[in-house]
């Protein structure tokens, strides 16, 4: 047996001393969730940031763009390196690294270092995006679904959670409260982490040049990757254009809701993660193509609720029925998110059966594609805003969401005529 042979078998039964075992499937999401609540926190701390740095709410949205283009740039430039260093080691310093920009976030002076520590702090928070291929080289091939899904629900409770946790903590001890009770977070995390992480060696002879320049040439080589990203950066981007608004729309009459309230009406969507299972279970009965466009038509409908909200086509007596429209738009949060959870799980199914010795660059580029679309939604929010209200938010999402069920029909349409 030659000596990479003797590598290649030493790295194979490193990787397999460890079972994906439910305890640690559930420390694995749990991981996620806590690290996920700071990217999308900013959004409704956005009346609470501006003020203290001289922007308008509208204005302070360039944080969570920010804090989303550094995860975007974090999974395109740094999470590739799960496949050049060993997993453990990395994710460990990365952890640090993001208890340091929370830190730095919730000290910063000036709005040139707020702006500075959202990127580091994007950047930093891909070490959850570092797990997934640890979780998917210790599940058996069948239970590969289910056992991603199950880690990857916890990025949508850190998301859906965010949102209520940052209300509530703002509320009762001011908004750099947060940041510094996530540093305190991240900082135990990583203790766990040091004690429990099972190590995943990678393929030793690539370097960094060329992982980096196969990005490329996995995007030309997989289509299932370039139409699973496009409909994810769509839905992702609605998703945020939504939730970055909808703190400015709430606080604003008929409704009128402070940070407590808006973090009741956030809890609303929280639910929808109990989806993430079931479309593990369900990828890994090839039911893709089946629930694929049913995700994608609830993240249409939803937006058609918002518009009814809304009073659009004069359906809904907006100010007779504040209590009623605001429940039309919890139960539009709810599908929403659970059409946008759903239909990640099932594209991250799909990347992850394309090319093993690649996973950690597939799951990077097709979570920097999805938020990619989140910080452009974001971006977008506060121009939409600002020139046509929470009819122009609202009717861009529905937009984009459409669009990502077109591509779908046009998918399977091509399929159908191999």
């Amino acid at each position: 047996m030659t000596e990479a042979s003797n590598a290649a078998h030493h790295r194979t039964a490193a990787d397999h001393t460890a079972a994906m075992t439910p305890s640690m499937t559930l420390f694995f999401a749990a991981a996620v969730a806590i690290t996920v609540l700071n990217l999308f926190a900013s959004q409704p701390l956005l009346g609470l940031i501006g003020p203290a740095f001289g922007m308008t709410p509208a204005e302070a949205s360039v944080v969570t763009t920010l804090t989303l283009l550094g995860y975007a740039l974090g999974l395109v430039f740094l999470v590739p390196l799960v496949d050049l260093i060993p997993n453990r080691r990395l994710i460990l310093l990365t952890l640090l690294c993001c208890a340091a920009s929370l830190v730095s976030t919730s000290l910063a002076p000036t709005t040139s270092l707020l702006l500075a520590s959202a990127v580091a702090l994007g950047v930093t928070a891909t070490a959850v995006q570092m797990l997934v291929p640890i979780a998917a080289a210790l599940a058996a091939p069948e239970a590969r679904g289910r056992v991603v899904g199950n880690v990857m629900s916890g990025l949508m409770v850190g998301t859906l959670l965010s949102r209520p946790l940052a209300s509530l903590v703002a509320e009762f001890a001011g908004w750099r409260s947060f940041y510094a009770l996530s540093a305190v977070l991240i900082a135990v995390l990583t203790a766990a982490m040091a004690k429990t992480l099972p190590e995943r060696r990678p393929s030793p002879g690539a370097s960094y040049g060329s992982l980096i320049a196969s990005l490329g040439a996995l995007i030309w080589q997989e289509p299932v990757l370039r139409w699973r990203s496009a409909y994810q950066f769509l839905l992702m981007g609605a998703f945020s254009l939504f939730w970055t608004a909808i703190a400015l729309r709430l606080t604003a009459p008929p409704y009128g809701l402070g940070q407590v309230g808006f973090a009741m009406f956030s809890l609303a969507a929280v639910g929808a993660v109990v989806i993430a299972p079931v479309a593990g279970r369900l990828a890994d009965r090839n039911k893709a193509s089946t629930m694929t466009p049913l995700f994608q038509g609830a993240v249409v409908l939803a937006f058609l609720l918002v518009a009814v909200a809304d009073g659009a086509g004069g359906l809904l007596p907006l100010r007779a029925m504040p209590t009623l429209s605001l429940a039309l738009l919890g139960i539009a949060a709810f599908l929403l998110s659970l059409g946008v959870t759903g239909d990640q799980i099932i594209g991250r199914h799909a990347i992850n059966m394309l090319q093993p010795e690649a996973r950690g660059r597939l799951n990077g580029l097709y979570t920097s594609f999805m938020f990619i679309g989140g910080a452009l939604g974001a971006f977008a929010a506060g121009p939409a805003w600002d020139r046509g209200g929470w009819p122009l938010v609202y009717l861009l999402a529905l937009g984009a969401a459409s669009i990502a069920a077109l591509l779908t029909i046009g998918a399977s349409f091509a399929v159908s005529k191999r």
